[in-house]
């Protein structure tokens, strides 16, 4: 029997998933994209699928690879969904399916507890902060039950917590193979699992990290494969200009003088003023953020002659010389003792490694590439390709492997483009050949939800925009109970519509309003779910960047999304300059073949986050009267799923009051 007879007779609404899985229902669109994945992974080349959401697109891409028997790599954008495919999906699907399959899960070093660097934190541990001290006996405590190290398996662990530095490796410190716990290794073994197993799941970050420098992960792994499968793949492309191009970062600078004071006392105590040494590299670190002066966190400052904008260059200049020459006099000591031990050896070779980009960053920008300073409680050196296609035609879908065999590539997500080819995702990422195959969602949105862009509300231009649109949620909110998200473009919208209804809403009264930043995302969202549950309070969520996607909040506990303005990209943003640049040499409409397409997609992933299942019910709330009055509004809104609208004040409010008095699940909702 063909892979492609067997696919379709699993889904099948008599086959073996409607049998074996309880939640499993036969999709027509389901059933088409699993078979087109079934055709590529026969016959080889790239396939990219657009399948809406409530397609299943999980399923449709992991029966195919199970059943076809080769070995297989799973990308996705997140350790989330990461966690969610090997602990959940695939177990269910190899048990349902009765394959002999191993799999493994793989991700980057800083997922994994470090054994030697556990034991340098205990012995230097001087911590101050009772939390942190709490946290490394926490650490301690499970390093002695965990098989895996994958931090993630310990509960309650804060993903911001600034222990986790100390107990992982970086490919800056990591001692390789002259570190004494090499054989207790957790990165080393999760490699060699995945080396071993049929089915490897990663995340695109690490994918692309290990691409760039030719790590022992991706170099060894992907040869072998037959299958590659990017979920979420509409992150690929900015995933992957961050590791292709480099990066220079005042942490790195604090992390290495640090390193260097802990193992020039342990291990060569007297031979170098290691005090000194540690104490000039962090104070030129310092001295160097202290050049960009009161710049606001989150800004980018354009970088196109030999210094940043708006900084003076004589002191930029002087900054970045400083640096220099404390690693140099760092890299002069470590050299006549890096033999010592394994990590002076590692010490030696991190500082080359800076004083190789320091060079680079003294240099004029590449050919082709972008640089800018990213500005935040350290600063980031950065330059970076425009796009990642030129890498993808190149290294990744070549025809055929060195063995002539054809792999077959499938790129999927909810969303990657408004038009039939998909040219914001295909041309960004070097696909343009590919076959095309888009799957519209299962779900009857003109009865689900409802969409309404208020026209009462000032442009947001205006300043008072975001106290406007608090005004309008607190009002939304309260006649709900809350079940509010709020999505917002800019830290700035986030920070004054938050405060805004924090103080209409204080803790000890009617609903808490929820803040991106003030918990971790984990957190937020469980307590999100809970919403008025158990005698608690309504929540409204106010959150910004990624919250605008892979947030799956079904059912009553979110029924009112509010995206405070159009989520065009900033003009000044020097990433996005140099695509606009480019675009008009090649005499092409930055507005219409850049601006719209990344508007369209963004608003497509906030409005996605409203209906997750066949039940919900919701309204979606544009706070920008641009989407109504304006000619390009009609292509935005060409792009949002196909919503009953609502066109008055008084309408929207009676939509509220229907959410109040029926249950989401009643077909009768209007």
């Amino acid at each position: 029997m063909s892979l492609k007879d067997l696919v379709r007779e699993a889904f099948a609404p008599s086959g073996v998933l409607s049998r074996a899985v309880e939640e499993f229902k036969s999709r027509d669109g389901q059933t088409d994209m699993a078979m087109a994945i079934a055709h590529t992974i026969d016959e080889g080349g790239v396939l990219v699928v657009e399948a809406g959401t409530g397609i299943g697109k999980t399923f449709s891409y992991l029966v195919p690879v199970l059943l076809s028997g080769t070995r297989v790599l799973l990308s996705t954008a997140t350790k989330t969904l990461q966690d969610q495919l090997f602990g959940r999906d695939l177990p269910l699907l190899i048990k349902a399916l009765g394959l002999p399959v191993r799999t493994a899960l793989l991700k980057g070093r800083a997922s994994y507890l470090c054994p030697q660097r556990l034991e340098v934190a205990r012995q230097q541990a001087h911590f101050e902060n009772r939390v942190t001290l709490r946290t490394l006996a926490k650490i301690e405590e499970w390093a002695l039950l965990t098989r895996s190290g994958d931090l993630a398996e310990l509960p309650g662990l804060d993903e911001r917590s600034p222990v986790i530095p100390l107990v992982t490796s970086s490919r800056d410190n990591c001692l390789g193979s002259q570190c004494p716990h090499l054989r207790a290794c957790h990165v080393n073994q999760a490699r060699r699992e995945a080396l071993a197993a049929d089915v490897v799941v990663v995340n695109h970050h690490l994918f692309f990290a290990d691409l760039a420098v030719r790590e022992s992960g991706m170099a060894e792994l992907l040869p072998t494969v037959r299958t590659v499968i990017f979920d979420e793949a509409h992150q690929l492309n900015e995933t992957g200009v961050q590791f292709l191009g480099q990066q220079l970062t005042t942490g790195q600078l604090f992390d290495f003088a640090r390193d260097l004071l802990a193992c020039g006392l342990q291990h060569a105590r007297g031979l170098a003023d290691w005090q000194t040494l540690a104490g000039d590299a962090e104070r030129a670190a310092r001295d160097l953020r202290l050049v960009v002066g009161r710049t606001g966190p989150g800004a980018r400052l354009r970088w196109v002659g030999a210094a940043p904008e708006q900084l003076s260059l004589p002191e930029w200049q002087e900054a970045l010389g400083e640096v220099h020459a404390a690693c140099a006099r760092a890299a002069q000591a470590l050299s006549t003792l890096s033999e010592m031990a394994p990590d002076l050896l590692r010490l030696s070779e991190r500082v080359a490694g800076l004083i190789e980009r320091l060079g680079l960053f003294s240099q004029p920008c590449a050919s082709e590439s972008v640089r800018w300073l990213d500005v935040g409680t350290q600063l980031s050196l950065v330059e970076s390709p425009l796009d990642i296609a030129d890498m993808v035609r190149t290294r990744l879908t070549t025809p055929a492997d060195a063995q002539g065999s054809q792999r077959s590539w499938i790129f999927t997500s909810a969303t990657l483009g408004a038009d039939a080819r998909l040219r914001w995702f295909t041309e960004s990422c070097g696909l343009e050949d590919a076959e095309i195959l888009k799957i519209g969602s299962p779900f009857d949105y003109a009865a689900q939800a409802a969409l309404y862009v208020p026209r009462h509300l000032s442009k947001p231009s205006d300043p008072a925009h975001s106290a406007q649109v608090a005004h309008f949620v607190a009002g939304a909110a309260a006649a709900i109970g809350g079940r509010t998200l709020v999505l917002t473009t800019t830290l700035r919208a986030l920070q004054a519509i938050s405060e805004a209804l924090q103080r209409q809403f204080p803790d000890v009264q009617g609903l808490q309003i929820l803040v991106q930043g003030q918990q971790p995302k984990r957190q937020l969202m469980e307590r999100f779910r809970l919403g008025a549950q158990d005698g608690g309070a309504g929540c409204v969520l106010v959150a910004s960047a990624s919250f605008w996607e892979g947030v799956d909040i079904p059912g009553d506990a979110l029924q009112l999304v509010v995206i405070d303005k159009l989520p065009f990209p900033p003009p000044n943003d020097p990433l996005v300059e140099a695509r606009s640049n480019r675009l008009e040499a090649m005499g092409r409409s930055v507005f219409n073949d850049y601006y719209m397409p990344e508007a369209a997609i963004a608003l497509k992933q906030g409005a996605g986050r409203l209906i997750r299942r066949e039940s919900d019910r919701g309204i979606l709330v544009v706070c920008d009267t641009r989407l109504a009055v304006m000619g390009y509004g009609r292509r935005l809104l060409a792009a949002l799923p196909p919503m009953r609208r609502i066109s008055s004040e008084e309408e929207f409010a009676e939509a509220l009051q229907a959410l109040t008095r029926t249950s989401t699940t009643d077909p009768s909702w209007p």
